[in-house]
């Protein structure tokens, strides 16, 4: 495991702040995927989010990346393997998914993300939990299966399995080995230049893929419409949140960062009452009860 700097007051506050904003952003992906369909193709919604979230972060470590150029040799390889896993397949294979698979199923699979993130960084990183911190984890999860299943124990026979189901579950396996790698391989940049790098190495995965996408099975259309979701993907889900990730795993470790997933339901269902008109239940008190203190015993010092 890389050798980590011990964070300062400040940024210890800065990441246990983006802990509770950064779902929120992430939460934007769920609008984006459920207006994509007919305006825009999965891979090629990925391929554009990325290219414009990566010139935007460019613009901010530009000096950074002229400097440190030599170091792109020794990790090329890295920022490749970094790419393929969160920007191709936890972009283009949830878009894929959402068209055949319902909110529910997706977060349901999804909330099982962070449980694979805590388990791994136990055994691999030598990340160590406090009891304290797993009954967090295993309270921000029952949160976040009272906000699935709607706080009703018979709604999960009402769960059907579809295609759908395959593509989200791959993306969350891979989401998991995208956090982990993330901690575990030491890089020369800073986070904002690595994210950027990283999204670069997923621009290169994902233009063959658009090209078939494109040519062999689902065009897109080129409007205001379809700009406009590019634009909202690539800005909040894509390079806000994945950066402030970034910085919170550097500060909080992996697993701790983990949970951050559990409020997404929670955000979910926040932001459809507003955007969509759906109902806030009293189910999404409940679950965002539990949620609450689950993340703040799952990330404490």
């Amino acid at each position: 495991m890389p050798r980590m700097n011990t964070p300062t007051a400040g940024e210890l506050r800065l990441a246990q702040a983006l802990l509770f904003i950064t779902p929120a952003l992430w939460s934007v992906n769920y609008l984006v995927a459920r207006w994509a369909p007919g305006v825009i193709a999965p891979h090629a919604l990925a391929l554009a989010r990325w290219t414009v979230a990566a010139l935007l972060l460019a613009c901010f470590c530009a000096s950074e990346l002229a400097a440190k150029r030599a170091h792109l040799r020794r990790e090329w390889q890295q920022f490749l393997v970094l790419g393929a896993l969160g920007m191709w397949v936890c972009g283009a294979f949830v878009y894929i998914g959402a068209r055949s698979t319902s909110a529910v199923n997706i977060g349901l699979l999804y909330a099982l993300s962070p449980v694979l993130i805590a388990v791994a960084s136990a055994l691999w990183l030598r990340e160590r939990l406090a009891a304290r911190q797993v009954l967090g984890v295993v309270l921000a999860l029952a949160g976040t299966l009272v906000i699935l299943f709607k706080g009703r124990v018979e709604a999960l026979a009402q769960l059907r399995i579809n295609p759908g189901d395959a593509w989200v579950s791959v993306a969350v396996v891979c989401w998991a080995a995208y956090s982990l790698l993330l901690r575990a391989w030491p890089s020369a940049f800073s986070p904002l230049a690595r994210l950027t790098l990283i999204a670069c190495g997923g621009i290169v995965v994902l233009v063959p893929f658009t090209l078939w996408e494109a040519l062999a099975w689902l065009p897109s259309e080129l409007s205001w419409r379809s700009a406009g979701l590019v634009l909202a993907a690539a800005l909040l889900p894509g390079a806000a949140a994945y950066g402030a990730y970034s910085t919170m795993q550097r500060v909080l470790g992996a697993a701790r960062v983990g949970v951050v997933l559990y409020l997404g339901p929670l955000y979910t269902a926040v932001i459809a009452w507003a955007v969509l008109g759906e109902r806030i239940e009293p189910f999404h008190g409940l679950g965002a009860l539990l949620i609450l203190p689950g993340i703040w015993l799952a990330t404490r010092r």
